[in-house]
């Protein structure tokens, strides 16, 4: 059984989300945002790491899938994701998880097909492959979408180490 944590990091809103796969079947498990505001960012990013910290503890992943960031215009946000990330990622590897890193791109191409899908196609596409009652919200479609995508590149993998075996 493998179990993943995506994450999709943010000062303000990071999305979680956890999938299993067991015999090549992915299903849902939980999937949700830790939203902080109205504090200091070391304030922030404390909330964060407990949060994901207390997320594996609950929902014991066997990995983790964090998206890369990429920097825009504006490099103070892009800053802070940095830091918001490496929180999260701390979290995760405090708990001795494995930790996979993907760009927002890579994971796009991985659930809808092509690199550059929106944000509704990328809930659209979440939904339909977990297939959930409803669209998730879209920080936590796009770390269900995160963990999706390494399930898709981790079993590829597999395959290839099969093939050349």
């Amino acid at each position: 059984m493998l179990r993943i944590l995506g994450v999709d990091p943010g000062s303000r809103i990071t999305g979680f989300g956890v999938v299993e796969v067991t015999r090549g079947k992915v299903c849902y498990v939980t999937s949700g945002c830790i939203r902080v505001q109205g504090k200091a960012l070391p304030e922030r990013l404390k909330s964060i790491f407990n949060s994901i910290s207390q997320i594996v503890d609950e929902f014991q992943p066997t990995e983790m899938a964090v998206e890369q960031v990429f920097v825009n215009k504006n490099v103070d946000s892009a800053l802070k994701l940095g830091q918001a990330r490496g929180a999260a990622i701390c979290a995760g590897v405090t708990r001795e998880l494995a930790v996979f890193e993907y760009t927002p791109t890579q994971i796009k191409k991985a659930i809808v097909g092509k690199g550059h899908a929106d944000k509704a196609q990328m809930q659209f596409m979440v939904r339909a492959l977990l297939n959930l009652p409803g669209l998730p919200q879209q920080d936590a479609a796009d770390a269900l979408a995160c963990a999706l995508c390494h399930r898709h590149t981790n079993e590829s993998f597999v395959k290839i180490n099969e093939v050349t075996a």
